[in-house]
């Protein structure tokens, strides 16, 4: 069954009264810190079409020195960062990239890349923990031998991994995939809209984690709360070609240095604090866990970043009606959970710093009365 993200994000409130929201339906709603407010308002500025804004030089020097990159450019979004990717690495006409069938680039971006590049997709089956067979990639590699085909141009990973429920790609994996992709001279990209949780989980660099990368990108308004924005990295010759790309999609901004000091206070202080993120995921997957039921289900054990990924049985209950009953405010529960879904069997929980113990002490109080009031017969499907 497609994934329909509007369909299932319905939630529903009781009129007139006000309730206590923990909303959790991505870490992109977060608002940026005090911190961030403050440089913002003074930060230097320039324009950066024109090379000439210190704070964005700044911040794309420092986001290509995190990743073990030659440079990197400031983007609007990851999506941006995506599409770009394809377009400077798929540089000719009929030939394809590689991709997970769970990956955001294939099932989340309008299909940019056959839209705006030309560029065909080949996709093969994701595995729960994010990876995929490299059996199975290396099968879908074409080299153009027969002139009926298209032919490989490229690689994507995504770490984490979001639908897959944030899971961190391990590196053995990464590095067997590298060596299969340069037996080939293929390149690589890492969409790594989080791959600070990645690095904060494994507590691996994410230089380490990107160095066979031949290009990687990293959200900062997601775990990372900016207001906007995400920088590409990669060879200086890469970063060239992506600033022309950039230019062509509408992309250049002028004096974006207000944007870009908020990412540069995000690399001093949010990275770090990414943990705690992760703990509440952990703490409430595990109250859910704890309950033992037959109709809502997690894994624990898939459950390693800043996301809970919640199975339902829909003989049972729809996700839209769960939604509907954690958004529901009662005089015994006040507290409204907002969460997403993007299928009738699964909820999607995520996690980022303006969520507090007690919002978590909240939303555990909520998913025990939702789901205790599943097995009495409490709601209708």
């Amino acid at each position: 069954m497609p994934y329909n993200f509007e369909e299932y994000s319905e939630c529903g409130h009781v009129e007139g009264t006000i309730a206590h929201v923990v909303d959790l339906r991505s870490d992109t709603i977060t608002k940026p810190t005090v911190e961030m407010r403050k440089a913002m308002a003074v930060a230097e500025v320039g324009d950066d079409v024109f090379g000439e804004d210190p704070t964005v030089n700044e911040l794309e020097r420092r986001s290509a020195e995190l990743m073990g990159k030659e440079d990197g450019i400031f983007l609007s979004s990851g999506t941006m960062c995506n599409i770009i990717a394809v377009m400077v690495h798929c540089n000719k006409r009929s030939v394809e990239f590689i991709a997970g069938d769970k990956s955001h680039l294939h099932l989340f971006e309008q299909g940019g890349p056959a839209v705006l590049a030309g560029v065909q997709s080949s996709i093969v089956t994701n595995n729960p923990d994010g990876t995929f067979s490299l059996e199975e990639m290396e099968s879908k590699i074409r080299t153009s031998n027969d002139s009926h085909e298209t032919s490989t141009a490229l690689i994507v990973v995504e770490n984490t991994h979001n639908l897959c429920g944030g899971r961190v790609l391990p590196l053995e994996w990464l590095d067997k995939l590298a060596k299969i992709a340069a037996n080939y001279n293929l390149p690589l990209h890492m969409d790594g809209a989080r791959i600070m949780n990645a690095v904060v989980k494994s507590k691996v660099s994410a230089k380490r984690i990107a160095r066979d990368m031949d290009s990687v990108c990293f959200c900062l308004s997601k775990g990372l709360s900016c207001p906007v924005g995400s920088v590409l990295c990669g060879s200086k010759s890469f970063i060239k070609q992506a600033r022309r790309f950039r230019k062509l999609l509408g992309g250049g901004m002028r004096q974006v240095g207000i944007l870009a000091a908020a990412g540069l206070v995000a690399l001093d202080e949010m990275i770090d604090r990414l943990h705690i993120d992760h703990d509440h995921a952990y703490k409430v997957a595990k109250a859910i866990s704890d309950l033992d039921s037959d109709i809502v289900r997690v894994d624990l054990s898939a459950v390693e970043t800043n996301i809970v990924n919640i199975h339902l049985d829909t003989a049972k209950i729809s996700s839209k009606a769960f939604l509907e009953q954690l958004a529901k405010i009662t005089k015994t529960e006040e507290v409204s959970v907002k969460a997403l879904s993007f299928s009738p069997s699964s909820i999607r929980l995520v996690f980022h710093w303006e969520i507090s113990h007690n919002d978590v002490a909240g939303v555990i109080r909520k998913m025990r009365f939702v789901i205790k009031g599943l097995h009495v017969g409490r709601y209708i499907k």
